[in-house]
């Protein structure tokens, strides 16, 4: 039986492994490349943990376990190989022929963490507690509050708009503990300048793992990869964007459009307010968890593109402590289809002189 765990880790070792250099397609990177030809490097790896999460596997269950090397992982030694390319051309094939191209089938539609989909209704599903797997798309609710009143709350409960506005740069340091064989705290900081700059090192045993928003454009720079920097593009380079954005939240309701404000959820036993909004692009959706009560933002949701289905990312924000009278979240823990990280700050420095080459493209 594959345990969600194992998934993560052998996955997120798997990533860590092959990511190469964006900006190359994986045709012309990867060998042996049949059906996913024209997707960028760091697009198709993404796509990798589409197909583990989607399929409840590990990259060992298509690749030998002891793969390390560029022509293992290309040869055909499973047949599981061969039949996701049939799978992923019949996905192609039902959304050209049914949905106008639209991506409205992907491989979690039938699969749902399972090798195979299931054929016969769930009787304990049916009649059992109703899942919690709420579509990623938010539809206005009729009787929502309006979005400006939601983003004016949180402003308020973060300090305020004029302290808000006062606040030009943060540095910060903390720890960051990963998941599996990550698990170790590791140190941290963050450089951000507003309105969109950040840069997020953490200090690992095999050297620093960088990444950085310059206001344009992104990379991640890490150890134990083949390419040393890798450029960001498409939904990852826009929820990079993003995060650089919410470190500055005073104009949050710029940062995304077409806003939609859902019916009320419950996080943690707290009642939050779901509002979610599309880029400029339409290559991400975020979605934002807001406690009613208090008004803090408590969860960010963003979705990325594949060409098997939408990547998810996930914050959850907590620990919120004054600094320079405006609120920050002292803890958060990200989560992806990936991998796991918690960042728990020790110290948050605002308004500091901040080296303009942090933001610079990472040097190989």
């Amino acid at each position: 039986m594959v345990t969600p765990s194992r998934i993560i880790v052998t996955t997120a070792l798997c990533l860590l492994t092959l990511r190469s250099a964006c900006g190359q397609t994986a045709e012309e990177v990867f060998k042996n490349i049949q059906v996913l030809k024209g997707v960028p490097v760091n697009e198709f790896m993404g796509t990798m943990g589409v197909f583990s999460a989607a399929l409840g596997m590990s990259c060992e269950d298509c690749h030998a376990a002891n793969d390390s090397k560029w022509e293992n992982y290309a040869a055909d030694t499973s047949e599981r190989k061969r039949t996701a390319r049939r799978m992923i051309a019949m996905m192609f094939g039902i959304n050209k022929a049914y949905f106008g191209g639209k991506q409205v089938v992907t491989c979690y539609s039938c699969h749902r963490g399972g090798d195979h989909p299931k054929a016969t209704v769930s009787l304990g599903a049916l009649y059992g507690a109703p899942p919690d797997d709420d579509d990623e798309m938010v539809q206005q609710a009729p009787d929502a509050p309006f979005v400006d009143q939601l983003f004016e709350k949180y402003v308020v409960a973060l300090g305020g708009a004029e302290r808000l506005a006062k606040v030009s740069s943060f540095v910060a340091k903390g720890s960051s503990s990963g998941y599996g064989p990550e698990s170790d705290r590791r140190p941290i900081e963050i450089f951000a300048v507003s309105p969109r700059q950040r840069t997020v090192v953490i200090h690992t045993a095999n050297g620093d793992s960088t990444t950085t928003y310059d206001g344009r454009s992104g990379w991640i720079a890490a150890p134990l990869r083949p390419a040393a920097v890798v450029p960001l593009t498409g939904g990852e380079l826009e929820g990079a964007k993003l995060d650089a954005e919410l470190t500055f939240p005073g104009q949050i309701k710029e940062s995304l459009g077409q806003w939609r404000v859902g019916r009320p959820v419950t996080i943690d036993n707290h009642k939050v307010q779901v509002v979610q909004g599309t880029s400029a692009s339409g290559n991400a959706i975020a979605t934002l968890y807001f406690d009613m009560e208090s008004g803090l933002l408590v969860r960010l949701v963003r979705y990325a593109s594949s060409p098997v289905g939408r990547m998810p990312t996930q914050y959850d924000y907590s620990d919120y402590r004054e600094v320079s009278g405006v609120k920050v979240p002292f803890r958060w823990t990200m989560t992806w289809l990936d991998g796991r990280e918690t960042v728990e700050l020790i110290e948050v420095r605002s308004n500091v002189a901040i080296d303009p080459t942090r933001f610079a493209k990472p040097k190989n």
